[in-house]
């Protein structure tokens, strides 16, 4: 097992010390933590490269809310972090604007402030429209904005119509997007919202209804607006279809000049992101993903992969950049040169950054072929929300690993000469000793390698084994678990338990036939993976295997449901969070139905399909459970409605299995809400001591 530690600018890798040595001055995590616990996000370095502003979200006990404070720390960490109020107010949206001035809102109002000069007072600013860009050469602003619709009235054949009509209470739709998990029910139709047009104004011109608005009347819904350096055309997406309802969203990439000239620059069933100008304005880079009709249409066994592209702006050939590299680019940034494009990516339980080069043309419409993708930084840790200086000498970036919450490092360009510049979370991690994680490779049934991280119990000593363990599975499926700070998962482990994770088969960041392998047989070569890797603890730890349990959320309560009723004799105990239960009545009371008709391989008027969705669902096989469960749901979930959770649970209650439900009040999908987590890992805990027993413990509430 590999540690992250800092000393001065260096990054090292020690091997970790012995759990209990590491552990004798230090207390374990408990619940109370929780509210202590701080996030740490949103880094953006200034343009000159010597500042970096980045928030602290506090989580608040006594009215369940969170406090967000903006600080400032020197790039070089030569200083600790100050915290930015506006006359004794904290400050929000904090940004740098192109002369190196910092601009935040206070109340819907603007200002900037030179962060050199912390005596100087703030600057009013002028308010832009949500989502406006400005061009380069600061003549232009550039956004969207509905059209203005006429009002109608309601007309009605008589006045006994009318009062009727007003009195009731109930809910009348007829679209079929009718409901998005976090949203009120039932969703406005999205496809008869206003038109939008795209908004050129003159940046010096003041007041409403300004005479120099230049409106662009395209109906496509554009996203992603950005400027070619010589501040003369804007690129942005936009999806022209996206009124038919029946259609899966598919935006283009298109053009526009100030002259209002539009040019569509493709037109396939290709999905079309992250739209930028090379530095020189000649060339356009993109990422193009497959589109969902694609996949229904062509009946493929796979979703395709995301691969960033590169073409002449006036037309030409493409070049795919990342051809022969088999994971999925994040979102990109040309440097200066052109030379090359950098952009974030998975690469297993990591998540790196990375460039690739860009080839130079051959003539008006040709380019070498790409180059290799190069990665920039390294190390056991996952990386997030990357921002460069204006030059691209120095980067900003959150670091996760398992052991410490996050914190802001800063490095050059190339991955060198890293720092840490925040210690948000120095005094906690000196309190109390967060359990090591262990990196583990196995081979699962077919011989396919899978990773994973096996957490060890607060003071771990071996000679006082064996340990209980729980297992979780991710949710998704396409995602990944990796070096992340979860304190659920830590607070288990301070309670004495081993906790499990695995990046099974479908899993991000392992390639594109890893990711799509689970196509057709969701919990089939993934559920084989989970268990090949309790098996491979099983036989190297000492974990007891009468006092196993598994857990997961969303797609990972899928998982538990369904690795009980395939593995009755494996568990002895199980937490499903949100997890399907039945796919048959999922479709159509869910928010996605796009899941079913690809990685099933049509809707259930398919008999095919129906067929699949019918094998695959855990609640056809709840016969065979044996585990005790309890299942957790959010009373207004439309991602996986609860109905999923009550089928399964009244399937073992009319069995006599042991079965709790815990049901949260108003809540989506995600289960969110201090109070909330903090109930529901207590009562997770409690279950876990009930059925498990790690020594004997007992939660603080009991």
């Amino acid at each position: 097992m590999r540690r992250l530690l800092v000393s001065g600018s260096i990054l090292l890798c020690l091997s970790s010390v012995h759990a209990a040595d590491q552990q004798r001055a230090a207390r374990p995590l408990a619940i109370e933590d929780y509210y202590r616990v701080q996030t740490v996000g949103n880094p953006r370095i200034s343009p000159d490269g010597h500042w970096v502003v980045f928030t602290v979200a506090t989580r608040i006990e006594d009215d369940n809310s969170t406090r967000t404070e903006t600080q400032l720390v020197p790039a070089d960490g030569s200083a600790a972090p100050r915290r930015l109020l506006h006359y004794g107010r904290d400050i929000a949206n904090a940004r740098w604007t192109s002369s190196g001035r910092l601009q935040y809102s206070v109340d819907r109002q603007h200002w900037t402030i030179d962060p050199a000069v912390s005596s100087a007072p703030p600057v009013k600013a002028e308010s832009l429209p949500d989502g406006a860009v400005i061009s380069p050469d600061g003549q232009t602003i550039a956004f969207v904005r509905d059209k203005l619709q006429p009002k109608q009235e309601r007309t009605y054949a008589s006045d006994f119509e009318r009062r009727h009509d007003e009195r009731f209470k109930g809910v009348t739709f007829d679209w079929k997007d009718f409901q998005r998990d976090g949203a009120p029910f039932p969703v406005p139709d999205p496809h008869s919202r206003p038109a939008t047009q795209i908004v050129l104004r003159d940046a010096a011109s003041t007041g409403p209804g300004r005479a120099s608005d230049k409106t662009i009347d395209l109906d496509v819904r554009a996203t992603g607006l950005v400027w070619r350096h010589d501040g003369r055309m804007l690129a942005f997406t936009g999806d022209p279809d996206w009124r038919d309802e029946l259609k899966y969203e598919h935006p283009a990439m298109w053009t526009v000049t100030l002259d209002g000239t539009i040019a569509r620059l493709n037109d396939d069933l290709y999905v079309y992101s992250d739209v930028d100008f090379s530095p020189d304005g000649a060339s356009l880079s993109y990422a193009r993903s497959y589109g969902t009709d694609m996949i229904i249409q062509q009946k493929l066994n796979h979703g395709g992969s995301r691969d960033l592209f590169v073409r002449p702006v006036d037309g030409g050939g493409a070049v795919n950049l990342t051809a022969s590299w088999d994971l999925e680019p994040g979102d990109s940034q040309w440097s200066p040169d052109g030379r090359f494009i950098y952009f974030a990516a998975e690469i297993g339980g990591e998540r790196q950054l990375f460039r690739v080069p860009v080839p130079p043309a051959k003539g008006p419409h040709a380019r070498e072929p790409a180059g290799a993708v190069e990665q920039v930084t390294k190390g056991p840790r996952r990386i997030g929300a990357v921002t460069f200086d204006r030059a691209f000498r120095t980067i900003a970036y959150t670091v996760d690993v398992h052991e410490r919450p996050t914190e802001i490092y800063t490095a050059n360009i190339d991955g060198s000469g890293e720092r840490r510049v925040t210690d948000v979370h120095g005094g906690i991690a000196a309190e109390i000793a967060f359990s090591r994680a262990e990196r583990l490779q196995w081979a699962s049934d077919d011989g396919t390698r899978i990773e994973g991280w096996l957490m060890f119990p607060y003071g771990y000593d071996a000679a006082k084994g064996p340990y209980p363990l729980i297992v979780t599975s991710h949710g998704g499926p396409h995602a990944a678990t990796g070096y992340t700070f979860d304190f659920k998962k830590q607070y288990f482990a301070a309670n004495g338990y081993f906790v499990l994770d695995t990046n099974f088969r479908s899993s991000t960041g392992y390639g594109d036939a890893f990711e799509w392998a689970t196509w057709g047989e969701w919990g089939k070569k993934d559920g084989e993976d989970v268990v090949s890797g309790l098996d491979y603890v099983l036989a190297r730890y000492p974990i007891d295997p009468k006092r196993v349990g598994h857990t997961g959320h969303s797609y990972g309560g899928f998982m538990t449901n369904w690795l009980i009723t395939q593995y009755p004799d494996r568990f002895a105990a199980a937490i499903t969070g949100a997890g399907i239960s039945n796919w048959m009545s999922d479709y159509g009371t869910a928010d996605i139905y796009r899941t079913k008709e690809t990685e099933f391989f049509g809707p259930p008027w398919d008999a095919a399909a129906r067929d699949r969705m019918i094998h695959q669902s855990p609640l056809a096989y709840a016969g065979r459970v044996k585990t005790p469960t309890l299942f957790v749901h959010g009373e207004v979930d439309h991602r996986v409605p609860f109905e999923e959770g009550e089928q399964m649970y009244f399937a073992l209650k009319r069995r006599g299995i042991p079965a709790k439900m815990i049901r949260y009040a108003d809540q989506p999908h995600g289960i969110g809400g201090h109070w909330n987590n903090v109930h529901r890992m207590i009562n997770e805990l409690r279950w876990w001591n009930t059925y498990l027993g790690a020594g004997g413990k007992k939660t603080a509430t009991e």
